[in-house]
């Protein structure tokens, strides 16, 4: 039998069902797909009982997971626009809730009406990142799946797709809960043996009977390996900072533009070309590079330049690595040693020496070690050797071949993982103490937990859902 419809101007409470008494919902709307023109565009709207605005919206009952065709009218009845209407009835929704999507053509000034029809028939704009943040709290998904959807969104490289990919399927979030897992055993066993009376049993031989130290240590290697994976997924995500360093006319700007595949600085025989930093972002095998070539390293003769080698010190000092320059011809200069110097102190991140001008030294391409530092022979001028260079920074930033096992993890994740590692190790040394072995134990599963989310902050929450687009 055919289902009743109500008029496009019938009034309708939004969180209930025609006839239904239960309280009104909070329902949200917002443009999912990107701002501009496009060939479609997408309304959602999740919230409780969203049947009554669709009739409202369509005249027509919706159909769940039907895709139907259906006119969008206005408050008198008028068309805004046709197309399709899809619904998802809890909790068999993204958001666990009621979620309906408009399908229609990705027109700005129709996009625009069709949410402003939403709004009028009850619902509020969402905010940013709140369609995920209402599946993270309706349990549809945890927290390291919901920050995969921002990653899957902001991912600059087919690499990157993959790793947010295994992220939002659970992988990252189903390795944590093993060893939550592990974890659990561990507590339960070091906090039942402290429940005995020490006349009534030796705790030193249940810990021994139990292995409890080897599986402490397995934990311990376990939490170690996924957070080395995690920061190369870190990586991954924001890329590494490469600083070009060293004294004028070494080819600091030949070898960004050779980098960039472009003329993006100036490069002329002239000392002191370079007075600001240029920036140039590239990527290899998928890792984005953000090269920064900077003003070259000596006594400044003005103001201005002055303030240009002030701000290479500074890209210096916060850089992920820096590839100091030296003219293959020539050898080292005295502000390259300066440099070699604040290095060898450690008051400076890792640095790989390139001998540039190998086609004017007569040299071949080769990579070398020597004192503990890699050396790099090149040409930015002819391109020889850049190859080698690629490979140098992708090994520098952790990358592998097929990189299957890259978590895209994020800064907290990654000190979450180092606070978890430390207070294993802390557990392990108090093996013949268990009331603070146990203590250790109970901070290792807060730090797990929070990558996950379940037990996560408001602050917390809302710092990650902020930073999604409108109608995520």
């Amino acid at each position: 039998m055919e289902q009743p419809t109500l008029p496009p101007d019938t009034p309708v409470e939004i969180g209930c069902e025609p006839g239904a008494t239960q309280s009104r919902g909070d329902v949200i709307a917002a443009i999912a797909t990107a701002t501009g023109r496009g060939g479609i565009g997408v309304v959602r709207i999740s919230g409780a009982g969203l049947v009554g605005l669709a009739e409202s919206l369509c005249g027509k009952r919706p159909q769940p997971r039907v895709a139907m065709l259906a006119q969008f009218c206005d408050a008198d009845g008028g068309a805004i626009d046709q197309g399709i209407l899809l619904y998802f009835p809890a909790p068999h929704s993204f958001t666990g809730e009621d979620v309906l999507e408009l399908q229609g053509h990705g027109g700005p000034v129709v996009m625009q009406l069709l949410l402003q029809r939403c709004l009028a028939l009850g619902a509020r704009l969402a905010e940013p990142g709140e369609f995920t943040r209402r599946a993270y709290l309706n349990d549809k998904i945890d927290l390291t799946q919901a920050e995969a959807v921002a990653d899957l969104i902001d991912a600059s490289s087919a690499q990157a797709v993959r790793s947010a990919m295994r992220s939002l399927s659970g992988g990252f979030s189903h390795e944590v809960q093993h060893m939550v897992a592990q974890l659990i055993e561990l507590r339960m066993l070091v906090e039942a043996t402290l429940d005995f009376p020490d006349e009534e049993i030796d705790a030193a031989e249940v810990l021994l009977n139990n292995k409890a130290a080897e599986r402490l240590t397995r934990l311990t290697q376990a939490v170690a390996e996924i957070r080395s994976r995690a920061k190369r997924g870190s990586m991954l995500r924001s890329g590494l900072s490469v600083v070009l360093a060293g004294p004028p006319n070494v080819g600091k700007s030949s070898l960004l533009n050779c980098l960039a595949r472009e003329e993006r600085a100036i490069v002329t025989d002239i000392a002191g070309t370079t007075r600001d930093a240029v920036r140039e972002t590239i990527q290899i095998e998928g890792i984005p590079l953000h090269i920064i070539d900077t003003a070259g390293l000596r006594e400044p003769e003005d103001t201005i330049e002055k303030l240009g080698i002030e701000r290479s010190w500074r890209e210096i000092e916060r850089a992920d690595v820096i590839l100091q320059l030296v003219d293959a011809c020539s050898g080292p200069s005295l502000p390259e040693d300066a440099l070699t110097s604040r290095l060898r102190s450690g008051l400076l991140p890792p640095c790989v020496v390139v001998h540039n001008k190998i086609d004017l030294a007569g040299r071949q391409a080769v990579r070398c070690e020597e004192a503990g530092r890699v050396h790099l022979f090149l040409s930015a001028k002819t391109g020889e050797g850049i190859g080698l260079l690629h490979d140098e920074l992708l090994h520098i930033a952790g990358w592998h071949v097929h990189g299957e096992d890259v978590i895209l993890a994020r800064e907290r994740h990654l000190q979450a993982l180092t606070t978890a590692e430390v207070h294993l190790e802390r557990a392990l040394a108090e093996l013949d103490r268990l009331d603070l072995c146990a203590e250790e134990l109970r901070l290792v599963q807060e730090a797990m937990n929070s990558i996950t989310g379940k037990f996560a902050a408001d602050d917390l929450l809302g710092e990650i859902f902020s930073r999604f687009c409108i109608g995520k």
